[in-house]
């Protein structure tokens, strides 16, 4: 395949997926990570895209929906769930955001008893509720277009009577300033929210939202204690996250 026949591909996946891998690419084109990484940086130098640590993602401000971005790098967000509800025992109650790897989390709890659930995913009701005697509170409001969760002032309302021991909530990017970031300024509030509810809070992302920034910030992250990622974050993003006070937890690696 030559050059120009990757780099269309790798604009195509980015406009239907929003993020590529690296690693990914390298196995199915059978080529090397080096290869892939030239494309990306000539893509990058045209201004077609954003690098990212172990890919890229698309400079669109719009979020893909959530059956195209469930396809990208779906072995790495279910490692990211797993590690998660590691922190969660029985009885605990918990809040978790609507998205793909948030729905990971909730797969891997799904053999804790008596847990207290809010959420505004339907995914992640379907997964905990009417099972090991958990109780789920679905934060009702306005059903998204493309998405399987509600988002409106309805549901930060219905949110603002709760507060739950833990929270894992999804971002739209992590700047290389260290700020989480979503596509909405209602999904930012809400997020939040859901930061301000819980006494300890998790960022759960994977590797393409490091170095990434979207339209919104999301408030509130020095008070989230640990950002929970399939790959550590490039050392310097590292460093300043850690100086927010934030613990790293690298799902397969030793943790710090």
């Amino acid at each position: 395949m030559l050059a120009e026949q990757r780099q269309r591909q790798i604009l195509e996946r980015l406009t239907r997926l929003g993020a590529v891998s690296i690693s990914d690419l390298s196995q199915e084109w059978r080529v090397s990570r080096e290869t892939v990484r030239r494309d990306i940086g000539a893509l990058a130098t045209r201004g077609a895209l954003l690098k990212t640590h172990g890919g890229a993602v698309s400079l669109s401000p719009v979020e893909p929906d959530e059956a195209a971005r469930d396809a990208t790098n779906a072995e790495g967000t279910r490692a990211i769930g797993q590690l998660a509800a590691t922190l969660v025992p029985d009885g605990a109650s918990v809040i978790i955001d609507s998205g793909t790897t948030t729905r990971y989390v909730a797969e891997a709890l799904a053999e804790r008893r008596r847990l207290i659930v809010y959420t505004n995913d339907l995914g992640v009701c379907r997964r905990l509720g009417r099972r090991n005697d958990n109780r789920v509170i679905l934060l009702g409001g306005e059903l998204q277009v493309h998405e399987e969760a509600t988002l409106s002032l309805d549901t930060m309302e219905v949110l603002s009577r709760y507060h739950a021991d833990f929270a894992f909530i999804g971002v739209g990017g992590i700047t290389d300033g260290g700020d989480a970031t979503d596509f909405t300024r209602t999904g930012s509030e809400l997020r939040t929210r859901m930061i301000a509810a819980a006494r300890s809070a998790a960022v759960v992302a994977d590797h393409t939202k490091f170095g990434r920034t979207t339209p919104v910030k999301i408030a509130g992250l020095e008070t989230v204690r640990w950002l929970i990622a399939d790959t550590a974050p490039p050392r310097a993003l590292r460093s300043t996250l850690e100086a927010k006070g934030l613990t790293v937890l690298v799902a397969g690696a030793q943790t710090k």
